[in-house]
């Protein structure tokens, strides 16, 4: 056969240039940020009545306050929202299912389960700030027997807590509502909806890696670096979603009435629980340090302090330091 399946060197650059094209786009999509939709609250205050206007505009200075709500990657429209919270609602009936086999679960008539519920019951009415879909959402809390130190929320509202994170920690209110709130917040802002669309962007940036690799005759060495930066990139938006979800937590948590202080001391008592031994470095942990971690929850309580104080109708300068169980106060 006379012909060659090799590409020609203007067909070689003409091909790099367009596999260069694509993965500048996909990058272009994970850089922006989404759209946001709807009336703005001005065109919307024109169309009612000016005492239900004064009330909006009374009730958007108040959702300016606190925490910022955090600008969304358009790299999450790569995933389906409806897809993904079907599939956690499906796994959180079977973690039900299994725990209720093994007599794990607790039953609704539970005081610490109905204390989870309590405190359920107070912060979710303040999520819908940080997500519109959340209205749809079926909330839901279950209390599981394990020794584990763990809690979370599942996208669609599912939420359990292990008995062990609260019995180790000896956990106030406040701090099950920090904990609490936290765990919204990673559903509330869909970074599981995210880290799936990343995931994606990951595959296609090394497959077009690859692609280009070959072209200009490195074999698969572009891929392989792709997957590797891919890997890394991943686990800085993961410390990204941490931080940003301490700070959700803490507004959700705050306009409920819990105090945001909290949030210090509990970090302190699971730095304390962990003997300060075992954690990774920072920059290979998809979690923040925990001295780094306290240090972006203080900074951030001149913003929602305020929200706490009047959702407790307190002055700002009559709020006491917060007392936990364990160590000193936190002022």
């Amino acid at each position: 056969m006379s012909g060659s399946l090799r590409p020609r060197p203007r067909d070689a650059r003409a091909s790099a240039r367009a596999v260069a094209a694509a993965l500048a786009c996909a990058l272009a999509l994970a850089a922006a940020p989404s759209a946001s939709f709807g009336q703005s609250p001005a065109t919307a205050s024109r169309a009612m009545p000016d005492g239900e206007a004064d009330a909006r505009k009374r009730e958007a200075l108040s959702q300016e306050e606190g925490i910022a709500v955090p600008k969304r990657s358009r790299v999450a429209s790569l995933a389906n929202a409806q897809k993904i919270e079907a599939q956690a609602v499906a796994q959180y009936g079977q973690l039900l299912r299994q725990a209720s086999s093994q007599g794990a679960l607790a039953p609704p008539d539970y005081p610490p389960r109905r204390r989870l519920e309590q405190i359920a019951e107070r912060l979710v009415p303040h999520s819908r700030r940080f997500s519109e879909r959340s209205d749809g959402w079926r909330w839901e809390v279950n209390l599981l027997g394990s020794k584990q130190v763990n809690a979370f929320v599942m996208p669609g509202g599912k939420i359990a807590f292990f008995t062990g994170i609260i019995d180790r920690l000896r956990l106030t209110d406040d701090e099950i509502a920090m904990i609490m709130g936290h765990e919204m917040a990673h559903a509330l802002l869909e970074h599981g909806r995210e880290r799936e669309g990343q995931a994606r962007l990951a595959q296609i940036a090394t497959v077009g890696a690859s692609v280009f690799s070959q072209i200009l005759g490195y074999g698969d060495l572009g891929g392989q670096l792709a997957s590797g930066a891919s890997q890394l990139t991943l686990l800085r938006f993961s410390r990204g979603d941490e931080a940003e979800a301490d700070l959700v937590g803490m507004d959700i948590a705050a306009r409920a009435g819990y105090d945001p202080r909290a949030a210090i001391k509990l970090w302190q008592k699971m730095s304390a629980l962990g003997g300060g031994q075992g954690q990774p470095p920072q920059f290979l942990s998809t979690h923040p340090a925990h001295a780094t971690r306290i240090d972006t929850i203080r900074a951030a309580l001149p913003k929602v302090m305020p929200l706490y104080a009047r959702a407790r109708g307190l002055a700002p300068d009559a709020i006491q330091p917060y007392a936990s169980n364990w160590g000193d106060p936190v002022k």
